[in-house]
């Protein structure tokens, strides 16, 4: 990867882990608020949908709806959206905001096998060395029991581990099945506006009700996380393009941490020093595959 792609990546890596790293924190205040999952999650996928729709329109850019198109949209939607977040959401009362998101940490050597299988990717010596910290980092955090005062539910702890597997599969997915031509904010669109009608319908199974009834519990908060998932799904999309699956998902690390200290800082949760030690080698993980220089090889 060229210094000036590398820095380009690394900024992108740093920002959008930041952004989806408050989507915890704020999905807490959610379902603290009385919001389900499953409504909460349509907010985030709607709502970014919605804001990224208007900035297409003004731009007056075409949104294909050609066979490969609808498939990603489809599929990416099911395997970053749909599933990952309704775990999330469910899981984040019984784990604690923080203690969820470090299952995003796991997903980089879930995306590596991957990408290993598909032959989509051959990490160098940094790059195994920070997938390797980083998963090391991850399970010291996981097996430190969460919360000081209120230890993980092995039974959601368990179930977490959706969140990564199919973060992964979303990651090399994106890459693998990429359409000729597909514009990054167009496919973020896309994928978002078909999460969305899959969450409708998600919430009428679990909830018995529409969705939009209980985001008007908190407007301002829903208005909040639209914009923040807007911006987030924006760069998301730009950052599967200059840095591909094994990269993009060290934005784990970056929101896992992010997530931690929000947590801390402004939501009342304690972790004890294990917990933040596994978060010290989580950065070192970082470090590492930020300056892996090993190609892809498709």
């Amino acid at each position: 990867m060229p210094p000036a792609q590398r820095l380009l990546a690394l900024r992108l890596l740093l920002s959008t882990g930041v952004l989806l790293g408050l989507f915890a924190p704020m999905g807490k205040i959610a379902r603290e608020s009385g919001i389900s999952a499953a409504a909460w999650a349509f907010a985030i996928a709607g709502g970014g949908a919605l804001v990224l729709l208007v900035i297409l329109m003004l731009r007056r850019q075409r949104v294909p709806l050609d066979r490969p198109h609808l498939r990603y949209y489809l599929i990416t939607a099911l395997l970053a959206y749909v599933i990952p977040n309704l775990v999330i959401y469910s899981a984040i009362p019984h784990l604690g905001a923080g203690m969820t998101t470090i299952y995003f940490t796991l997903s980089p050597i879930m995306t590596l096998v991957f990408s290993i299988l598909l032959g989509t990717r051959r990490p160098g010596v940094l790059g195994i060395a920070g997938i390797v910290l980083g998963c090391l980092g991850a399970l010291i955090v996981v097996f430190s029991k969460g919360q000081v005062d209120r230890p993980a539910d092995l039974t959601w702890a368990l179930l977490a581990l959706v969140i990564p597997l199919s973060l992964a599969a979303g990651n090399v997915y994106r890459t693998v099945d990429w359409p000729d031509g597909g514009v990054p904010l167009v496919l973020a669109m896309g994928s978002n506006a078909v999460a969305a009608l899959c969450l409708i319908l998600a919430a009428l199974f679990f909830d018995g009700a529409l969705p939009f009834p209980m985001l008007a519990i908190n407007p301002f908060l829903v208005v909040a996380q639209m914009a923040l998932a807007a911006l987030m799904f924006a760069l998301f999309f730009r950052l599967q393009v200059a840095g591909g699956p094994v990269y993009l998902s060290q934005i784990g690390y970056v929101a896992a941490a992010t997530s931690l200290i929000v947590g801390v800082s402004m939501l009342g949760e304690r972790y004890g020093l294990i917990t933040w030690a596994g978060a010290l080698v989580i950065v070192a993980g970082v470090i590492a595959t930020t300056f892996d220089r090993a190609p892809k090889t498709a």
